[in-house]
Protein backbone atom coordinates (compact mmCIF):
# COMPACT_ATOMS: atom_id res chain seq x y z
CA UNK A 1 0.00 0.00 0.00
CA UNK A 2 2.80 2.43 0.94
CA UNK A 3 4.58 1.77 -2.35
CA UNK A 4 1.38 2.45 -4.28
CA UNK A 5 0.83 5.69 -2.39
CA UNK A 6 4.39 6.81 -3.06
CA UNK A 7 3.93 6.16 -6.75
CA UNK A 8 0.65 8.11 -6.76
CA UNK A 9 2.29 11.04 -4.99
CA UNK A 10 5.14 11.11 -7.53
CA UNK A 11 2.67 11.08 -10.42
CA UNK A 12 0.65 13.89 -8.90
CA UNK A 13 3.79 15.93 -8.33
CA UNK A 14 4.70 15.52 -11.99
CA UNK A 15 1.26 16.81 -12.98
CA UNK A 16 1.56 19.98 -10.88
CA UNK A 17 3.35 22.78 -12.71
CA UNK A 18 5.73 25.11 -10.91
CA UNK A 19 4.75 28.65 -9.91
CA UNK A 20 4.95 31.04 -7.03
CA UNK A 21 4.08 34.48 -5.83
CA UNK A 22 7.12 36.06 -7.52
CA UNK A 23 5.98 34.88 -10.96
CA UNK A 24 2.44 36.10 -10.35
CA UNK A 25 3.68 39.50 -9.21
CA UNK A 26 5.95 39.74 -12.25
CA UNK A 27 3.02 38.92 -14.51
CA UNK A 28 1.32 42.15 -13.49
CA UNK A 29 3.66 43.60 -16.07
CA UNK A 30 3.60 41.23 -19.04
CA UNK A 31 4.14 37.55 -19.74
CA UNK A 32 2.18 34.40 -19.03
CA UNK A 33 1.32 32.38 -15.96
CA UNK A 34 1.15 28.61 -15.79
CA UNK A 35 -2.20 26.82 -15.95
CA UNK A 36 -2.18 26.17 -12.20
CA UNK A 37 -1.06 29.66 -11.23
CA UNK A 38 -4.08 30.99 -13.07
CA UNK A 39 -6.35 28.72 -11.05
CA UNK A 40 -4.64 29.78 -7.83
CA UNK A 41 -5.43 33.41 -8.65
CA UNK A 42 -9.01 32.71 -9.69
CA UNK A 43 -10.21 30.40 -6.92
CA UNK A 44 -10.55 30.90 -3.19
CA UNK A 45 -7.48 29.58 -1.38
CA UNK A 46 -7.65 25.85 -0.72
CA UNK A 47 -10.98 25.38 -2.52
CA UNK A 48 -9.80 23.69 -5.74
CA UNK A 49 -10.62 20.03 -6.26
CA UNK A 50 -8.98 18.62 -9.36
CA UNK A 51 -10.62 16.01 -11.57
CA UNK A 52 -8.81 13.83 -14.11
CA UNK A 53 -5.30 14.67 -12.95
CA UNK A 54 -3.89 11.30 -14.04
CA UNK A 55 -5.59 11.16 -17.46
CA UNK A 56 -3.27 10.71 -20.46
CA UNK A 57 -3.85 10.67 -24.22
CA UNK A 58 -4.61 7.41 -26.00
CA UNK A 59 -2.85 7.81 -29.34
CA UNK A 60 0.36 6.10 -30.41
CA UNK A 61 0.63 7.73 -33.85
CA UNK A 62 3.39 10.11 -34.98
CA UNK A 63 5.50 9.48 -31.88
CA UNK A 64 2.82 10.37 -29.34
CA UNK A 65 3.42 7.06 -27.59
CA UNK A 66 6.75 8.51 -26.43
CA UNK A 67 5.11 11.73 -25.12
CA UNK A 68 2.85 10.92 -22.20
CA UNK A 69 1.81 13.81 -19.96
CA UNK A 70 -0.46 13.53 -16.94
CA UNK A 71 -3.61 15.58 -17.39
CA UNK A 72 -3.20 15.72 -21.20
CA UNK A 73 -2.66 19.47 -21.35
CA UNK A 74 -5.64 20.70 -19.34
CA UNK A 75 -6.31 21.10 -15.62
CA UNK A 76 -9.98 20.60 -14.75
CA UNK A 77 -12.04 20.62 -11.59
CA UNK A 78 -14.18 22.74 -9.33
CA UNK A 79 -13.68 25.28 -6.58
CA UNK A 80 -15.10 28.52 -5.23
CA UNK A 81 -14.95 32.18 -6.18
CA UNK A 82 -15.96 34.47 -3.31
CA UNK A 83 -17.49 31.43 -1.63
CA UNK A 84 -19.58 30.40 -4.66
CA UNK A 85 -19.15 27.12 -6.56
CA UNK A 86 -17.66 27.26 -10.06
CA UNK A 87 -16.37 24.66 -12.51
CA UNK A 88 -13.11 25.42 -14.30
CA UNK A 89 -10.68 24.24 -16.91
CA UNK A 90 -7.25 25.72 -17.52
CA UNK A 91 -5.35 24.72 -20.66
CA UNK A 92 -1.58 24.19 -20.44
CA UNK A 93 0.30 25.41 -23.51
CA UNK A 94 3.51 23.75 -22.29
CA UNK A 95 1.98 20.32 -22.96
CA UNK A 96 1.78 19.69 -26.71
CA UNK A 97 0.87 23.34 -27.25
CA UNK A 98 -2.29 22.94 -25.19
CA UNK A 99 -3.73 21.12 -28.20
CA UNK A 100 -7.11 19.49 -27.82
CA UNK A 101 -7.75 15.83 -28.50
CA UNK A 102 -9.95 13.04 -27.19
CA UNK A 103 -8.91 12.82 -23.53
CA UNK A 104 -8.41 16.60 -23.23
CA UNK A 105 -11.93 17.21 -24.58
CA UNK A 106 -13.49 14.55 -22.37
CA UNK A 107 -12.10 16.27 -19.28
CA UNK A 108 -13.64 19.59 -20.31
CA UNK A 109 -16.97 17.92 -21.17
CA UNK A 110 -16.97 16.24 -17.76
CA UNK A 111 -16.86 19.52 -15.84
CA UNK A 112 -19.43 21.11 -18.18
CA UNK A 113 -21.82 18.22 -17.48
CA UNK A 114 -21.29 18.66 -13.75
CA UNK A 115 -21.93 22.39 -14.06
CA UNK A 116 -25.26 21.79 -15.77
CA UNK A 117 -26.27 19.08 -13.31
CA UNK A 118 -25.45 21.27 -10.31
CA UNK A 119 -26.35 24.72 -11.63
CA UNK A 120 -23.03 26.56 -11.36
CA UNK A 121 -20.92 28.72 -13.72
CA UNK A 122 -18.27 27.33 -16.08
CA UNK A 123 -15.02 29.25 -16.50
CA UNK A 124 -12.59 28.36 -19.26
CA UNK A 125 -8.99 29.60 -19.21
CA UNK A 126 -8.03 29.09 -22.85
CA UNK A 127 -4.42 28.75 -24.01
CA UNK A 128 -4.31 26.30 -26.90
CA UNK A 129 -2.85 26.00 -30.37
CA UNK A 130 -6.01 24.26 -31.57
CA UNK A 131 -6.80 20.69 -32.53
CA UNK A 132 -4.12 18.04 -32.04
CA UNK A 133 -3.28 17.18 -35.62
CA UNK A 134 -1.76 13.80 -34.70
CA UNK A 135 -5.17 12.54 -33.52
CA UNK A 136 -7.02 13.59 -36.68
CA UNK A 137 -10.80 13.52 -36.69
CA UNK A 138 -10.88 12.51 -33.01
CA UNK A 139 -9.75 16.04 -32.17
CA UNK A 140 -12.51 17.55 -34.29
CA UNK A 141 -15.04 15.32 -32.58
CA UNK A 142 -13.77 16.53 -29.21
CA UNK A 143 -14.38 20.14 -30.19
CA UNK A 144 -17.88 19.33 -31.40
CA UNK A 145 -18.67 17.60 -28.09
CA UNK A 146 -17.68 20.81 -26.28
CA UNK A 147 -19.65 23.03 -28.68
CA UNK A 148 -22.76 20.96 -28.10
CA UNK A 149 -22.45 21.37 -24.35
CA UNK A 150 -21.86 25.12 -24.73
CA UNK A 151 -25.21 25.36 -26.47
CA UNK A 152 -27.00 23.17 -23.93
CA UNK A 153 -25.61 25.31 -21.11
CA UNK A 154 -26.42 28.61 -22.83
CA UNK A 155 -28.84 30.62 -20.71
CA UNK A 156 -28.79 27.93 -18.01
CA UNK A 157 -25.49 28.65 -16.25
CA UNK A 158 -23.07 31.55 -16.86
CA UNK A 159 -20.19 30.63 -19.17
CA UNK A 160 -17.07 32.79 -19.14
CA UNK A 161 -14.03 32.39 -21.41
CA UNK A 162 -10.64 33.96 -20.75
CA UNK A 163 -8.24 33.96 -23.71
CA UNK A 164 -4.75 33.83 -22.21
CA UNK A 165 -2.70 32.75 -25.20
CA UNK A 166 -3.39 31.56 -28.75
CA UNK A 167 -6.89 30.51 -29.67
CA UNK A 168 -7.03 29.43 -33.31
CA UNK A 169 -9.18 27.46 -35.71
CA UNK A 170 -11.90 25.38 -34.07
CA UNK A 171 -10.73 26.57 -30.64
CA UNK A 172 -12.41 29.97 -31.15
CA UNK A 173 -15.95 28.65 -31.41
CA UNK A 174 -16.37 27.40 -27.88
CA UNK A 175 -15.52 30.85 -26.45
CA UNK A 176 -17.78 32.43 -29.07
CA UNK A 177 -20.68 30.36 -27.71
CA UNK A 178 -20.10 31.51 -24.13
CA UNK A 179 -21.57 34.58 -22.44
CA UNK A 180 -18.39 36.62 -21.97
CA UNK A 181 -14.95 36.62 -23.58
CA UNK A 182 -12.03 38.30 -21.79
CA UNK A 183 -8.58 38.79 -23.37
CA UNK A 184 -5.11 39.75 -22.17
CA UNK A 185 -3.41 42.50 -24.17
CA UNK A 186 -0.23 41.53 -25.98
CA UNK A 187 -0.28 37.82 -25.13
CA UNK A 188 -3.63 36.51 -26.41
CA UNK A 189 -5.24 36.33 -29.82
CA UNK A 190 -8.16 34.65 -31.57
CA UNK A 191 -8.71 33.89 -35.24
CA UNK A 192 -10.21 31.19 -37.43
CA UNK A 193 -7.24 31.26 -39.83
CA UNK A 194 -3.82 32.60 -38.90
CA UNK A 195 -1.64 35.20 -40.64
CA UNK A 196 0.16 32.65 -42.85
CA UNK A 197 -3.10 31.28 -44.25
CA UNK A 198 -4.45 34.80 -44.73
CA UNK A 199 -1.35 35.71 -46.73
CA UNK A 200 -1.62 32.58 -48.87
CA UNK A 201 -5.31 33.08 -49.67
CA UNK A 202 -5.65 36.87 -49.85
CA UNK A 203 -2.04 38.05 -50.13
CA UNK A 204 -2.55 40.28 -47.08
CA UNK A 205 0.37 40.86 -44.72
CA UNK A 206 -0.93 40.95 -41.15
CA UNK A 207 0.48 40.11 -37.73
CA UNK A 208 -1.24 37.88 -35.18
CA UNK A 209 -1.89 40.92 -33.00
CA UNK A 210 -3.43 42.94 -35.84
CA UNK A 211 -5.49 40.00 -37.05
CA UNK A 212 -6.87 38.77 -33.74
CA UNK A 213 -5.30 40.53 -30.78
CA UNK A 214 -7.16 41.92 -27.79
CA UNK A 215 -7.41 45.47 -29.13
CA UNK A 216 -8.69 44.23 -32.50
CA UNK A 217 -11.46 42.17 -30.94
CA UNK A 218 -12.29 44.88 -28.40
CA UNK A 219 -12.74 47.70 -30.92
CA UNK A 220 -13.29 46.26 -34.41
CA UNK A 221 -15.00 42.87 -34.23
CA UNK A 222 -16.69 43.18 -30.85
CA UNK A 223 -15.74 39.57 -30.07
CA UNK A 224 -14.01 40.52 -26.80
CA UNK A 225 -16.22 41.85 -24.00
CA UNK A 226 -13.38 42.94 -21.73
CA UNK A 227 -9.62 43.31 -22.13
CA UNK A 228 -6.92 43.89 -19.53
CA UNK A 229 -3.18 44.63 -19.61
CA UNK A 230 -2.19 41.28 -18.10
CA UNK A 231 -3.52 37.93 -16.95
CA UNK A 232 -3.84 38.98 -13.31
CA UNK A 233 -6.20 41.80 -14.34
CA UNK A 234 -8.15 39.46 -16.64
CA UNK A 235 -8.77 37.07 -13.74
CA UNK A 236 -9.83 39.99 -11.53
CA UNK A 237 -12.36 40.93 -14.22
CA UNK A 238 -13.73 37.37 -14.27
CA UNK A 239 -14.46 37.71 -10.55
CA UNK A 240 -16.14 41.08 -11.10
CA UNK A 241 -18.40 39.73 -13.84
CA UNK A 242 -19.39 36.76 -11.67
CA UNK A 243 -20.31 39.10 -8.80
CA UNK A 244 -23.20 40.54 -10.82
CA UNK A 245 -24.60 37.17 -11.94
CA UNK A 246 -26.53 34.39 -10.20
CA UNK A 247 -25.33 30.80 -10.17
CA UNK A 248 -27.89 29.78 -12.77
CA UNK A 249 -31.10 30.83 -14.52
CA UNK A 250 -33.28 29.67 -11.63
CA UNK A 251 -31.71 32.12 -9.19
CA UNK A 252 -31.44 35.89 -8.90
CA UNK A 253 -28.19 37.82 -8.37
CA UNK A 254 -27.16 38.18 -4.75
CA UNK A 255 -27.92 41.51 -3.10
CA UNK A 256 -24.90 43.41 -1.82
CA UNK A 257 -25.01 45.14 1.58
CA UNK A 258 -26.33 48.66 1.26
CA UNK A 259 -27.06 51.37 3.83
CA UNK A 260 -29.71 53.87 2.61
CA UNK A 261 -28.82 57.53 2.84
CA UNK A 262 -29.69 60.74 1.04
CA UNK A 263 -30.59 59.41 -2.41
CA UNK A 264 -31.27 62.80 -4.02
CA UNK A 265 -28.81 63.81 -6.77
CA UNK A 266 -29.24 67.58 -7.47
CA UNK A 267 -26.17 67.60 -9.77
CA UNK A 268 -28.21 65.71 -12.40
CA UNK A 269 -30.26 68.86 -13.02
CA UNK A 270 -27.24 70.44 -14.70
CA UNK A 271 -26.04 67.52 -16.85
CA UNK A 272 -28.15 68.18 -19.96
CA UNK A 273 -26.81 71.10 -22.08
CA UNK A 274 -29.16 73.94 -22.97
CA UNK A 275 -28.68 73.34 -26.69
CA UNK A 276 -30.33 70.11 -27.91
CA UNK A 277 -27.47 69.75 -30.39
CA UNK A 278 -24.73 69.78 -27.75
CA UNK A 279 -23.30 66.41 -26.62
CA UNK A 280 -22.77 65.18 -23.08
CA UNK A 281 -21.47 61.95 -21.55
CA UNK A 282 -24.29 59.60 -20.54
CA UNK A 283 -21.88 57.91 -18.14
CA UNK A 284 -22.15 61.05 -16.01
CA UNK A 285 -25.89 60.45 -15.74
CA UNK A 286 -25.36 56.78 -14.97
CA UNK A 287 -22.82 57.51 -12.24
CA UNK A 288 -25.35 59.78 -10.58
CA UNK A 289 -27.94 56.99 -10.46
CA UNK A 290 -26.02 53.87 -9.50
CA UNK A 291 -24.13 52.88 -6.35
CA UNK A 292 -20.73 54.54 -6.24
CA UNK A 293 -17.98 52.54 -7.94
CA UNK A 294 -20.32 49.75 -9.06
CA UNK A 295 -20.22 50.23 -12.84
CA UNK A 296 -18.51 47.55 -14.94
CA UNK A 297 -18.76 48.56 -18.59
CA UNK A 298 -18.93 45.75 -21.14
CA UNK A 299 -17.41 46.21 -24.64
CA UNK A 300 -16.41 49.82 -23.90
CA UNK A 301 -14.40 50.22 -27.13
CA UNK A 302 -16.92 48.67 -29.51
CA UNK A 303 -19.88 50.67 -30.86
CA UNK A 304 -19.31 53.50 -28.35
CA UNK A 305 -22.57 55.19 -29.37
CA UNK A 306 -24.24 52.84 -26.91
CA UNK A 307 -23.03 52.02 -23.40
CA UNK A 308 -23.79 48.68 -21.74
CA UNK A 309 -22.60 47.18 -18.50
CA UNK A 310 -23.38 45.95 -15.02
CA UNK A 311 -23.99 48.15 -11.99
CA UNK A 312 -25.87 48.17 -8.70
CA UNK A 313 -28.69 50.30 -7.37
CA UNK A 314 -29.18 50.08 -3.60
CA UNK A 315 -27.14 46.87 -3.64
CA UNK A 316 -29.22 45.26 -6.40
CA UNK A 317 -27.48 44.03 -9.55
CA UNK A 318 -28.75 45.66 -12.76
CA UNK A 319 -27.85 45.74 -16.43
CA UNK A 320 -27.44 49.22 -17.92
CA UNK A 321 -28.18 50.06 -21.57
CA UNK A 322 -27.67 53.72 -22.47
CA UNK A 323 -27.44 55.81 -25.63
CA UNK A 324 -24.23 57.85 -25.71
CA UNK A 325 -24.80 61.41 -27.01
CA UNK A 326 -21.05 62.04 -26.86
CA UNK A 327 -20.50 59.70 -29.84
CA UNK A 328 -22.48 59.94 -33.11
CA UNK A 329 -25.15 61.80 -31.09
CA UNK A 330 -26.16 58.44 -29.60
CA UNK A 331 -27.76 57.10 -32.78
CA UNK A 332 -28.50 53.41 -33.19
CA UNK A 333 -26.50 51.71 -35.93
CA UNK A 334 -25.74 48.10 -36.85
CA UNK A 335 -22.97 47.53 -34.31
CA UNK A 336 -24.75 49.34 -31.47
CA UNK A 337 -27.92 47.34 -32.06
CA UNK A 338 -26.06 44.02 -31.99
CA UNK A 339 -24.04 44.99 -28.92
CA UNK A 340 -27.08 46.08 -26.93
CA UNK A 341 -29.26 43.15 -28.07
CA UNK A 342 -26.68 40.61 -26.94
CA UNK A 343 -26.33 42.29 -23.55
CA UNK A 344 -30.10 42.55 -23.03
CA UNK A 345 -30.53 38.85 -23.78
CA UNK A 346 -27.69 37.94 -21.41
CA UNK A 347 -29.25 39.94 -18.58
CA UNK A 348 -32.66 38.45 -19.25
CA UNK A 349 -31.25 34.91 -19.26
CA UNK A 350 -29.80 35.39 -15.78
CA UNK A 351 -32.53 37.47 -14.14
CA UNK A 352 -30.62 40.75 -14.08
CA UNK A 353 -33.07 43.73 -14.19
CA UNK A 354 -32.55 46.28 -16.96
CA UNK A 355 -32.19 50.05 -16.71
CA UNK A 356 -32.33 52.00 -20.00
CA UNK A 357 -31.11 55.59 -20.24
CA UNK A 358 -32.46 57.04 -23.47
CA UNK A 359 -31.29 59.95 -25.58
CA UNK A 360 -31.59 58.79 -29.17
CA UNK A 361 -32.20 60.84 -32.34
CA UNK A 362 -32.97 57.76 -34.43
CA UNK A 363 -31.19 55.17 -36.56
CA UNK A 364 -28.05 56.11 -38.47
CA UNK A 365 -28.89 56.81 -42.16
CA UNK A 366 -26.68 55.93 -45.12
CA UNK A 367 -26.03 53.31 -47.77
CA UNK A 368 -23.47 51.50 -45.59
CA UNK A 369 -26.09 50.99 -42.92
CA UNK A 370 -28.90 50.01 -45.26
CA UNK A 371 -26.77 47.64 -47.32
CA UNK A 372 -25.22 46.26 -44.15
CA UNK A 373 -28.64 45.25 -42.85
CA UNK A 374 -29.64 47.93 -40.36
CA UNK A 375 -33.22 46.70 -40.72
CA UNK A 376 -32.56 43.17 -39.48
CA UNK A 377 -29.84 44.24 -37.05
CA UNK A 378 -31.96 46.99 -35.53
CA UNK A 379 -34.72 44.41 -35.20
CA UNK A 380 -32.41 42.32 -33.00
CA UNK A 381 -32.52 44.98 -30.29
CA UNK A 382 -36.28 45.37 -30.72
CA UNK A 383 -36.65 41.59 -30.38
CA UNK A 384 -34.36 41.40 -27.35
CA UNK A 385 -36.28 44.00 -25.37
CA UNK A 386 -39.67 42.64 -26.42
CA UNK A 387 -38.65 39.13 -25.36
CA UNK A 388 -37.14 40.12 -22.00
CA UNK A 389 -39.17 39.24 -18.90
CA UNK A 390 -36.92 40.77 -16.24
CA UNK A 391 -37.91 44.09 -14.61
CA UNK A 392 -37.32 46.85 -17.20
CA UNK A 393 -37.19 50.57 -16.43
CA UNK A 394 -36.51 53.43 -18.88
CA UNK A 395 -35.47 57.01 -18.19
CA UNK A 396 -35.71 59.42 -21.16
CA UNK A 397 -33.19 62.16 -20.50
CA UNK A 398 -33.52 64.20 -23.71
CA UNK A 399 -34.41 62.92 -27.19
CA UNK A 400 -36.57 59.94 -28.07
CA UNK A 401 -37.20 60.20 -31.80
CA UNK A 402 -38.76 57.95 -34.40
CA UNK A 403 -38.55 54.19 -34.44
CA UNK A 404 -35.62 54.35 -32.05
CA UNK A 405 -38.06 55.57 -29.37
CA UNK A 406 -40.01 52.34 -29.82
CA UNK A 407 -36.91 50.15 -29.81
CA UNK A 408 -35.28 51.62 -26.70
CA UNK A 409 -37.50 49.81 -24.19
CA UNK A 410 -40.69 51.80 -24.71
CA UNK A 411 -43.92 50.97 -22.88
CA UNK A 412 -45.26 49.60 -26.16
CA UNK A 413 -42.77 46.71 -26.17
CA UNK A 414 -43.24 45.76 -22.55
CA UNK A 415 -41.24 48.15 -20.36
CA UNK A 416 -42.54 48.14 -16.78
CA UNK A 417 -41.83 51.75 -15.82
CA UNK A 418 -40.94 54.72 -18.02
CA UNK A 419 -39.80 58.04 -16.62
CA UNK A 420 -38.91 61.24 -18.46
CA UNK A 421 -37.02 64.35 -17.45
CA UNK A 422 -38.88 67.65 -18.03
CA UNK A 423 -36.79 68.63 -21.07
CA UNK A 424 -37.31 65.28 -22.83
CA UNK A 425 -38.58 65.35 -26.42
CA UNK A 426 -40.69 62.43 -27.60
CA UNK A 427 -41.61 62.81 -31.26
CA UNK A 428 -41.29 61.33 -34.73
CA UNK A 429 -38.34 63.63 -35.39
CA UNK A 430 -36.82 66.96 -34.34
CA UNK A 431 -38.80 70.14 -34.79
CA UNK A 432 -36.68 71.55 -37.64
CA UNK A 433 -36.85 68.41 -39.78
CA UNK A 434 -40.56 67.99 -39.10
CA UNK A 435 -41.61 71.51 -40.14
CA UNK A 436 -39.43 71.37 -43.27
CA UNK A 437 -41.60 68.45 -44.36
CA UNK A 438 -45.01 69.50 -43.05
CA UNK A 439 -44.84 73.18 -44.03
CA UNK A 440 -42.49 72.99 -47.00
CA UNK A 441 -44.80 74.83 -49.42
CA UNK A 442 -45.90 77.42 -46.86
CA UNK A 443 -42.30 78.23 -45.95
CA UNK A 444 -41.25 78.48 -49.60
CA UNK A 445 -44.12 80.87 -50.39
CA UNK A 446 -43.50 83.15 -47.40
CA UNK A 447 -41.95 86.62 -47.95
CA UNK A 448 -39.34 85.70 -45.32
CA UNK A 449 -38.82 81.89 -45.45
CA UNK A 450 -36.33 81.91 -42.60
CA UNK A 451 -38.74 83.73 -40.28
CA UNK A 452 -41.60 81.43 -41.27
CA UNK A 453 -39.40 78.37 -40.62
CA UNK A 454 -38.54 79.67 -37.16
CA UNK A 455 -42.21 80.40 -36.46
CA UNK A 456 -43.36 76.92 -37.48
CA UNK A 457 -40.46 75.30 -35.65
CA UNK A 458 -41.50 77.02 -32.43
CA UNK A 459 -45.11 75.97 -33.05
CA UNK A 460 -44.12 72.33 -33.54
CA UNK A 461 -41.85 72.36 -30.49
CA UNK A 462 -44.68 73.74 -28.38
CA UNK A 463 -46.83 70.80 -29.43
CA UNK A 464 -44.34 67.92 -29.42
CA UNK A 465 -40.90 68.82 -28.01
CA UNK A 466 -41.75 67.77 -24.46
CA UNK A 467 -42.74 64.60 -22.58
CA UNK A 468 -46.22 65.68 -21.48
CA UNK A 469 -48.13 64.57 -24.57
CA UNK A 470 -46.68 61.04 -24.15
CA UNK A 471 -47.42 61.17 -20.43
CA UNK A 472 -51.04 62.12 -21.11
CA UNK A 473 -51.40 58.91 -23.13
CA UNK A 474 -49.71 56.78 -20.44
CA UNK A 475 -46.61 56.11 -22.55
CA UNK A 476 -44.58 57.78 -19.79
CA UNK A 477 -45.50 56.97 -16.20
CA UNK A 478 -44.12 60.15 -14.68
CA UNK A 479 -42.21 63.30 -15.61
CA UNK A 480 -39.67 63.63 -12.81
CA UNK A 481 -37.11 66.00 -11.39
CA UNK A 482 -33.68 64.66 -12.47
CA UNK A 483 -32.55 64.97 -8.84
CA UNK A 484 -35.19 62.41 -7.82
CA UNK A 485 -34.30 59.83 -10.47
CA UNK A 486 -32.26 57.55 -8.21
CA UNK A 487 -35.05 57.55 -5.61
CA UNK A 488 -37.59 56.60 -8.29
CA UNK A 489 -35.36 53.80 -9.59
CA UNK A 490 -34.74 52.30 -6.16
CA UNK A 491 -38.48 52.19 -5.51
CA UNK A 492 -39.34 50.91 -8.99
CA UNK A 493 -36.87 48.01 -8.94
CA UNK A 494 -37.94 47.10 -5.41
CA UNK A 495 -41.59 47.10 -6.51
CA UNK A 496 -40.75 44.89 -9.51
CA UNK A 497 -38.57 42.36 -7.67
CA UNK A 498 -41.21 39.61 -7.78
CA UNK A 499 -42.25 40.17 -11.40
CA UNK A 500 -43.31 37.04 -13.29
CA UNK A 501 -44.31 36.72 -16.93
CA UNK A 502 -46.07 33.79 -18.61
CA UNK A 503 -44.67 33.31 -22.10
CA UNK A 504 -46.65 31.82 -25.01
CA UNK A 505 -46.03 28.12 -25.55
CA UNK A 506 -43.55 27.63 -28.39
CA UNK A 507 -40.37 25.81 -29.25
CA UNK A 508 -38.40 29.06 -29.57
CA UNK A 509 -38.72 32.43 -31.27
CA UNK A 510 -37.04 33.24 -34.57
CA UNK A 511 -34.57 36.01 -33.76
CA UNK A 512 -33.65 38.02 -36.91
CA UNK A 513 -30.05 36.76 -37.09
Amino acid sequence: MEEAMDRLNRMQAEAVLGGGEKRIEAQRGKGKLTARERLDLLLDEGSFEELGQLVTHRSNLFGLDKQQFLGDGVVTGYGKVSGRLVYVFSQDFTVLGGSLAEAHAEKICRIMDLALDNGAPVIGLNDSGGARIQEGVVSLGGYADIFHRNVQASGVVPQISAILGPCAGGAVYSPALTDFILMAEGTSYMFVTGPSVVKTVTNEEVSSEELGGASTHASKSGVAHLTAPNEVAVIDNIKRVLSYLPQNCEETPAMQPYVPGDESRPALRDVIPESPMQPYDMRTVAEGLIDAGSFLEIQPDYAPNIVVGFARIAGRSIGLVANQPAYLAGVLDIDASKKAARFVRTCDAFNVPLLVLEDVPGFLPGTDQEWGGIISNGAKLLYAFSEATVPRVTVITRKAYGGAYDVMNSKHIGADMNFAWPNAEIAVMGAKGAVEIIFRKEIAAAPDPAAKLAEKEAEYAELFAHPYRAASRGYVDEVIDPADTRIKLIRAFDMLRNKTVARPKRKHGNLPL
